[in-house]
């Protein structure tokens, strides 16, 4: 894992932008102070030129006093607009008020005050997309599509799919989404046709959310997409696309989502409701107790014999399923080292029978499905002060594993040097700790490719990306990472980017052919963003 300084990494300014609500505006002179001017020589004519450069001009000025929603005025700006060509505009005074200062809004340190709101600094973001959705997704996951990988064109497309959390039990549905119209993001002042020629990329448009949903017995815990090969696309329409959904009914679904994906992208084709409005196979080895830990597993591709589902409940269980080719066999036994809540699970990247799993009992859980008794072949039992809520495992430098708690820690964790079962066997200490979120952990995810770059959510409403590879400078090194000398809170240099803007922040994932994209979802819908830091 290269390193890399702090300096070069860290960008200027935030993603959010802390702007007065009741900031004042400098007043410019009215245009009626000055009396009508009359050309002593009576010229009505104006050359060709000079009048195109004029309407450009006014243009120009007029456009410039929007900003994404926002309309910003100053002397010249109010005076510009409405004047005709000939008027001239009267001697602007110089104002000793200086316009409210744009502030970085850091969470911890700075309080939004009462006519104080967040507003997204565009400048940091290549994409920024949100959209609402009809009832809450309190979870989801990433589709891959046929439309290659590492795309870096836009406008983008993304297929998620996404279970609600509705009002009643019968309102709940398993909805396959797809966002198109996912334009770069414009920036103030940018002028996107200075090359003389439109680009289809730089268009403003808002982006449009379609969906085919299927009806959902009790509202959705958990969704997970079955895993297929890097670089390969969609299996034809004629072959299943396997997701599994965590009801809270206590029951495991296992659904055929590929022909709503058809169905989104061909006009006129026809959903067999036989295939997809019921469950291919539904699991009841949890009985009625509901649960939110789940992970898939393949080692040969997109061929359904090769699966492996994991499910772990708030009563400690966790229970395999795997496929055949006569169907889906889910195991009886259960793995037990648990003394409470299973809220995460994630299978190893390279070893097919080794998964490791977290809980409420505070601690993390490697296990081999081959070993008897059902019981965790290592693990680290104290890993958080409280609830373990998430891990993620490194697909790049498969010895790390990433934790995060209730307490809003965040853990990087070295699998190498974790001890194994034993009167020898010790406590394990994280390479790496940040305890920059002030409210529990709701979801984190390496970056499918860059080994040292991470994205995390937590209740305090925040998405932040992190980078590991990034070194305090020298004068630094010793100093308190997160407190400063006064007593303000100081940003990790490890901390690249905060994203906020959402409510109840759920769940969050990079798309896997869109690189540096991530997708969150949260009480009030989904965003969609890439920034200019990873």
């Amino acid at each position: 894992m290269s390193k890399r300084s702090a300096v070069d990494s860290q960008t200027e300014g935030q993603a959010y932008a802390k702007v007065s609500g009741n900031a004042p505006r400098r007043d410019g002179a009215g245009v009626d102070e000055m009396g009508e001017f009359e050309d002593a020589w009576e010229d009505e004519i104006e050359s060709e030129g000079e009048a195109e450069e004029a309407d450009a001009d006014a243009d120009g000025r007029a456009d410039g006093t929007r900003t994404h929603g926002r309309t910003s005025f100053t002397g010249c700006n109010v005076l510009c607009l409405g004047m005709d060509v000939d008027e001239v505009m009267p001697a602007i005074e110089e104002s000793e008020d200086k316009p409210p200062e744009v502030q970085a809004f850091i969470p911890g340190t700075h309080v939004l005050g009462k006519d104080e709101v967040l507003e997204p600094d565009d400048t940091v973001y290549i994409m920024r997309h949100s959209m609402n959705v009809s009832w809450p997704c309190l979870s989801f996951d990433v589709l891959r599509d046929n439309l290659g990988d590492e795309r870096q064109r836009y406008p983008a497309v993304a297929y998620i799919v996404a279970g609600t959390q509705a009002d009643r039990e019968s309102n709940n549905e398993l909805s396959v989404c797809k966002m198109s119209s996912l334009y770069r993001t414009q920036k103030r002042g940018e002028d996107s046709d200075s090359d003389g020629e439109d680009n289809e990329d730089d268009l403003d448009e808002d982006p449009v959310l379609e969906y085919r949903s299927v009806p959902h017995s009790g509202g959705v815990n958990r969704v997970r997409a079955q895993p297929l090969p890097t670089s390969s696309g969609l299996p034809p329409v004629s072959q299943p696309y396997y997701t599994a959904s965590w009801a809270e009914t206590g029951k495991v679904h296992i659904w055929d989502i590929r022909p709503l994906i058809e169905s989104l992208d061909t006009p006129g084709y026809s959903l067999d409701k036989a295939r997809t409005n019921r469950p291919i196979f539904t699991i009841n080895s949890h009985g009625r107790v509901e649960g939110f830990a789940m992970d898939w597993a393949s080692s040969g591709g997109a061929n359904p014999s090769a699966l492996r589902l994991l499910t772990g409940d708030i009563h400690s269980k966790i229970y395999l399923t795997t496929t055949s080719p006569s169907g889906f066999n889910p195991l009886s036994q259960p793995f037990t080292s648990h003394t409470s809540s299973v809220e995460d699970i994630q299978w190893s990247p390279t070893e097919p029978t080794v998964f490791a799993s977290c809980s409420a009992d505070c601690s993390v859980q490697i296990w081999d499905v081959r070993t008897r008794g059902r019981q965790s072949a290592t693990g680290i039992d104290h890993a958080h002060e409280s609830d373990v809520n998430v891990v993620s495992w490194n697909r790049s430098t498969t010895y790390l594993m990433l934790s995060g708690g209730d307490e809003g820690g965040i853990k990087v964790w070295d699998l190498r040097s974790v001890k194994k079962r034993g009167p020898a066997g010790g406590a394990s200490s994280p390479v790496a700790a940040f305890a920059w979120h002030n409210a529990p952990i709701t979801s984190i995810e390496w970056h499918p490719t860059d080994d040292s770059v991470f994205v995390a959510s937590g209740a305090d409403d925040q998405v932040t990306l992190w980078d590991l590879g990034v070194e305090q400078d020298e004068e630094e090194v010793g100093a308190a990472m997160n407190v400063t000398p006064e007593g303000d809170r100081e940003v990790p240099p490890q901390l690249l980017f905060i994203h906020q803007g959402q409510k109840d922040v759920k769940e969050v994932h990079w798309h896997p052919q869109i690189p540096g994209t991530v997708i969150s979802t949260a009480l009030d819908g989904f965003n969609i963003f890439k920034t200019i830091s990873v």
